[in-house]
């Protein structure tokens, strides 16, 4: 199954009033990144809150030549088009997205096109902490690039995370059959198995204790 694993950075924490300035995507195939990205930085044409700034570290400065939302909006809904994305928080990251894709004149993302990673970790963890460095740290996941949040980053933990949470195992062969099928020939080879004796000679016998007590004489009693 094709997925994307999302994220962004905001100049602040409020979908209301804030607004996007990172939008980073890693498409996966059954959770093996697919090598495709799209990763962007964006102008917000706003200032940015002090407590966003000490988290990200991105500055207005650095922004201020960067595409606008309206300017990739397209390109990004091109990118996620049919496929589940994945998200940590999810209900952060989409009241910012469909917001701004609402803005643009772009069709929103629908709930039902996600995956919340948030949500299964506290089905699996009630009670814990379950943030990106909490479930890193459960898993043993190296995090020690992340100094301050980076989308794009913080997208290549959760890929990690994600197989963690999902529990994924080599498949095992079902070898319950049900009453009308007739077991295969293999498995009827080995119910009906006997226990197979060889015979030795007593000459056999007495060739192997004399290697035995040639070369292991510490670990036998011989009579």
């Amino acid at each position: 199954m094709i997925e994307v694993l999302l994220d962004t950075e905001t100049t602040g924490l409020s979908s209301v009033s804030d607004k996007i300035i990172e939008i980073a995507c890693i498409e996966i195939n059954d959770q093996i990144p697919t090598g495709n990205q799209f990763h962007k930085f964006i102008n917000p044409e706003m200032n940015i809150s002090e407590g966003a700034y000490e988290t990200h570290g991105i500055s207005r400065e650095f922004l201020k030549d960067k595409p606008k939302f309206q300017d990739i909006g397209k390109e990004f809904l091109d990118f996620i088009e049919g496929k589940k994305l994945v998200i940590h928080n999810a209900d952060f990251d989409l009241a910012f997205l469909n917001k701004e894709l609402k803005e643009s004149g772009l069709k929103l993302i629908n709930k039902d096109q996600i995956v919340d990673t948030l949500t299964i970790a506290r089905e699996k963890y009630p009670g814990a902490q379950n943030s990106l460095d909490a479930l890193c740290k459960r898993y043993r996941i190296d995090n020690s690039r992340r100094q301050k949040h980076s989308a794009l980053l913080d997208c290549e933990l959760l890929a990690k995370i994600y197989i963690e949470l999902l529990d994924k195992k080599e498949p095992t062969l079902n070898l319950q059959l049900s009453q009308d099928e007739e077991a295969p020939e293999e498995i009827k080879a080995l119910e009906n198995r006997k226990q197979i004796i060889v015979p030795i000679s007593e000459e056999e016998k007495k060739t192997h204790l004399e290697f035995l007590k040639k070369n292991i004489p510490k670990s036998f009693m011989l009579n």
